[in-house]
């Protein structure tokens, strides 16, 4: 399944998802005050509390994420025999998470992590927990529980907070089971060697994590790349880093790679932006959407949480709302040759590859949007020049082209894999590539390297050349021709019984 730019939130039907959760379970505590003086005491901030919340963290709030959004979810982790523990519960139940799949270890508490927040400022934090691994009794009732629930399920997310619950039996015994079941795993990773993740779909590291598990230094795209690659290699799964304020990138174990920005916004509380990724990952992959889009819409997700004080969560509409105005700032449509420049310099200044790719686009055909689709997996943002209606007539001669220029553009700015559209007047694009300066250049492979007009430009800069197999025996040419030849026969049809 494909995510159209103009969906709706009735679009995003989550569901018939059924995601199991398996990861550390705990509980997260906000005491929020009024902050107005130092203690006489020693230079710390005297805070006044005012109101005490409880929700669920860790693994539930991937959980209540997923329930959010409309999934059905389930839990699977340990639990202590005390007050929090049955806090836990009570939480799970009243949020419809199945926490069925929750053991209980008397010998262990309740992870709890307290924050203090004076205003929409987090002042402190304090953990109480048991961080040991398992023991070998708790250990195995995890694996059996797993087994006896996993066939109600169609995804797994893994969440790891390293408090000993994800051990290495239970980590291989559960992707190894997924993996014979044809289930997807999807990891939020905390160890620092991740091959204890190794035949996982995906596995999600942040920029610190990815540096702890490749030994890769710096946040440049060309490290970062280098970093997960090195990472597939040892992993065999698709790895998707989170970089803050940067957004994410997927990389594909086949050398894909699809970035997304964040957007812009102010930033009151991070807690539990990581589990909305997941949980919203999750959702969208066992809806059908393909992976670019799924992270994409995670990316989305992950910018709305961060303006929420607490663990929060999001629902479909929240979501929409989101997805349809990050459509409206990424999707420029037809633009004058000034602000594309712009737009394409401003594109590479936050370190996107921007592809271009060219035609007249009379009659819009199945073999022109593989093209275009295929385009847009090799850059971030895809730019389309557009012959103008006279460089088409001379092209193509003076009975084309069939559809105006504007008409053509609007066709084409509709098309979820173009980010922008901008018309050209002369018989090749080399003036407009030379303006624009792309970073990719792509071409059918009916063209060879040496014929891709700007192809040397684009190079001489750094950039890339990308031909991409055509469709066989789809030609606008020829669909044109057809259509002519059908009028004629009509005509023909209605003299001879006149």
């Amino acid at each position: 399944m494909s995510l159209s730019s103009r969906q709706s939130s009735t679009a995003l039907n989550f569901e018939q998802v059924r995601v199991l959760v398996i990861g550390d379970i705990m509980l997260d505590r906000f005491r929020y005050g009024q902050v107005s003086r130092l203690s006489p005491e020693a230079p710390v901030p005297v805070m006044h509390v005012k109101d005490d919340k409880i929700m669920q963290g860790g693994a539930g709030n991937v959980a209540a994420n997923l329930v959010a959004l409309g999934c059905t979810c389930g839990v699977l982790g340990v639990i202590g025999d005390d007050e929090a523990g049955a806090q836990v519960r009570g939480l799970l139940a009243k949020g419809s998470v199945d926490g069925s799949g929750l053991v209980v270890d008397a010998g262990r508490r309740t992870t709890i992590k307290t924050r203090l927040i004076g205003g929409s400022q987090q002042l402190l934090r304090f953990d109480e927990e048991d961080v040991d691994s398992l023991d070998p009794a708790t250990e195995a009732a995890i694996i059996d529980r797993f087994d006896s629930v996993i066939a109600g399920y169609g995804i797994v997310a893994i969440s790891d907070y390293a408090k000993g619950v994800l051990t290495d039996a239970v980590l291989a015994h559960v992707i190894r089971r997924c993996n014979e079941l044809g289930i997807p795993t999807f990891v939020d990773p905390k160890r620092a060697d991740m091959c204890v993740y190794a035949g996982a779909t995906l596995i999600k590291p942040n920029l610190a994590e990815l540096k702890t598990a490749t030994g890769v230094s710096g946040h440049s795209l060309e490290q970062v790349t280098k970093a997960a690659e090195a990472l597939i290699e040892q992993t065999g799964s698709m790895i998707l880093v989170t970089m803050s304020e940067a957004g994410m990138t997927l990389f594909g174990k086949e050398g894909e790679r699809w970035r997304f920005l964040a957007r812009e916004a102010e930033v009151f509380d991070v807690s539990g932006a990581g589990d909305t990724a997941l949980a919203t990952l999750c959702a969208a992959w066992g809806a059908g959407y393909e992976p670019e889009q799924a992270v994409r819409l995670a990316n989305v997700a992950a910018g709305v949480v961060v303006r929420k004080l607490g663990t929060a969560t999001l629902t479909v509409e929240e979501l929409a709302l989101a997805l349809d105005s990050e459509d409206q700032e990424t999707h420029i449509g037809v633009a004058s040759l000034s602000k594309a420049r712009m737009q394409v310099l401003t594109w590479k200044r936050q370190g996107l590859r921007v592809g271009f790719t060219n035609g007249c686009f009379d009659i819009v055909h199945a073999g022109h949007i593989r093209i275009l689709q295929e385009a847009r997996k090799r850059c971030d943002r895809l730019v389309v020049g557009l012959n103008s209606d006279a460089s088409v007539s001379r092209l193509k001669g003076p009975e084309r082209p069939v559809q105006s220029e504007s008409s053509r553009g609007i066709v084409l700015s509709a098309v979820d894999a173009v980010d922008l559209v901008v018309i050209f007047d002369e018989d090749t694009p080399l003036e407009l590539i030379k303006t624009l300066k792309p970073t990719d250049l792509i071409k059918g492979a009916d063209y060879t390297e040496e014929t891709v007009v700007g192809a040397a430009e684009v190079k001489a800069e750094g950039g890339r050349v990308h031909l991409i197999d055509l469709v066989p025996g789809l030609s606008t040419t020829r669909a044109v021709e057809r259509i002519r030849s059908g009028e004629m026969a009509v005509a023909k049809e209605q003299l001879l019984e006149g």
